[in-house]
């Protein structure tokens, strides 16, 4: 798959394409339902499945006061969007120059003369160009001027709730990870890399892996949680704490991970922890014994929860 950074790598050299629009974070149902209609289209016509994404929420840029932890980092963003059988991503920056573009401008610089558009999809609420001017009417009316079609897909709803990167954020900030779980069609998880931590673990008997994840990205709500460790091929049971170890004076907000039956150094590798089940919420205890009489009942929960071998 290419990855093109920028309005700048334009033109594509293609004969012609299936493009769809969004920033894509998460990667849910509903952006699912987005790239496989667009791969469809281009198999059917012939043409290139292109998804045009942003380096940022674009918040970031027009409301920078007031703007959401992310559910994906942009490379899993372009990796999950790979799976769903697109070719090329264009990863546009969301820059306040960008902003000022309109509608008109947009469809024709970029879809039209940029990714030789010759078929768009979009959602139903989807909004473009100045002051988000763009719908998917006018788009369909620019297409008809500039030589594309286009069409807008129904939002995806779930047993009456509509799915969106919102209402994921939400139910996570909660530490509810049902609704993103079916959302998304797959279990939440974080990425980052292991860093060396206090080592306060390895002294209670359970050494943790430390993740240093983006600023940007959402951690599930403060608690323990049974999941994976995902480290190159292997995926390892895991306890996790995303918290700020209350029993040792507070700390920033931070993820680690219990790795039931491994035994090795993880500093400097990536890793994916995936979010299984929520255990309890994080509590802060008078002893350092009595926590590590609560981390071994977490830990037995979570073999109990999470089989070792990956389904």
């Amino acid at each position: 798959m290419k990855v093109l950074s920028g309005i700048p790598a334009l033109p594509l050299d293609t004969s012609g394409t299936a493009v769809t629009i969004g920033f894509f974070d998460g990667v849910h149902l509903g952006h699912q339902t987005l790239l496989r209609r667009t791969v469809e289209v281009a198999k059917e016509e012939g043409l290139t499945p292109v998804a045009v994404t942003f380096d940022r929420h674009p918040r970031e840029t027009l409301t920078p006061s007031n703007v959401p932890r992310l559910l994906t980092t942009i490379e899993r963003k372009v990796a999950l969007i790979e799976q769903m059988g697109i070719d090329t991503v264009l990863v546009v920056e969301f820059s306040a120059e960008f902003a000022k573009m309109t509608a008109e401008d947009f469809a024709r610089e970029v879809l039209k003369e940029g990714l030789q558009t010759r078929h768009a999809v979009v959602g139903a609420n989807f909004t473009f160009g100045y002051r988000a001017l763009g719908t998917p009417a006018m788009l369909h009316e620019l297409g008809a001027d500039l030589g594309f079609t286009a069409d807008a897909v129904a939002l995806v709803e779930l047993e009456g709730r509509t799915v969106s990167s919102s209402s994921i954020r939400e139910a996570l900030t909660e530490g509810d990870l049902d609704w993103p779980q079916r959302a998304l069609g797959r279990r939440y998880a974080v990425d980052g890399e292991v860093v060396t931590g206090a080592g306060r673990g390895t002294g209670l008997g359970y050494p943790t892996a430390n993740l240093r994840t983006w600023p940007r990205l959402l951690l599930p709500g403060r608690g323990i949680y049974a999941g994976r460790g995902l480290v190159g091929e292997g995926a390892h049971v895991a306890a996790i704490d995303v918290g700020t170890n209350p029993t040792f004076g507070i700390e920033p907000l931070h993820i680690e991970s219990f790795l039931l039956d491994f035994d090795g150094d993880l500093v400097g590798a990536h890793m994916d922890v995936e979010f299984w089940s929520r255990l309890r919420d994080e509590v802060k205890y008078d002893s350092p014994d009595e926590l590590v009489a609560q981390i071994a009942d977490d830990v037995e929960r979570t073999r109990a929860i999470v089989p070792r071998t990956p389904s």
